[in-house]
């Protein structure tokens, strides 16, 4: 399904009173449903098989709180994935904190469902805060980078 047509699925959901959508095209199938007391939305592949129930494990440490962000135009995740610095293991980051960015430079890369997506600044300045540890998990919408 074109990541483009699952963020628009995305704001739809987002702004209405629905809770929750499916769509199926074909063989591919996704759910996109709210998350109670304005958690970040989840995408679900219908695909796999559920795992066994287990025990409720401890809260995880939460994503950054938007007043501890440094002051500057955030950019933000545009889809649920993997944030990697590097185009490649071992392989030079495409900024670091300090560095001047162009509009239209890459800051990172998301990989969502097998695709790697080039994340570019939209905006020109210096980079104040990478709010994302390489490899980590994450949700759309969510903070990445701090240019100022």
């Amino acid at each position: 399904m074109d990541l483009r047509k699952l963020k628009k699925l995305i704001d739809l959901v987002q702004e209405s009173d629905i809770a929750e959508l499916e769509i199926t095209e074909g063989e591919e199938k996704v759910r996109i449903a709210k998350s109670i007391a304005g958690a970040p939305m989840m995408m679900s592949p219908q695909h796999y098989m559920a795992a066994p129930s287990a025990p409720a494990a401890a809260p995880v440490a939460a994503a950054p709180v938007e007043d501890a962000i440094p002051e500057g135009q955030i950019v933000r995740s545009p889809m649920v994935g993997t944030f990697y610095r590097a185009p490649a293991p071992g392989a030079k980051v495409f900024c670091e904190v300090g560095q001047s960015v162009t509009a239209g430079d890459t800051l990172c890369i998301i990989e969502a469902m097998k695709l790697l997506n080039e994340i570019e600044s939209d905006a020109s300045g210096v980079v104040k805060a990478i709010l994302v540890e390489n490899g980590q998990p994450v949700e759309y919408g969510e903070p990445l980078f701090v240019i100022g």
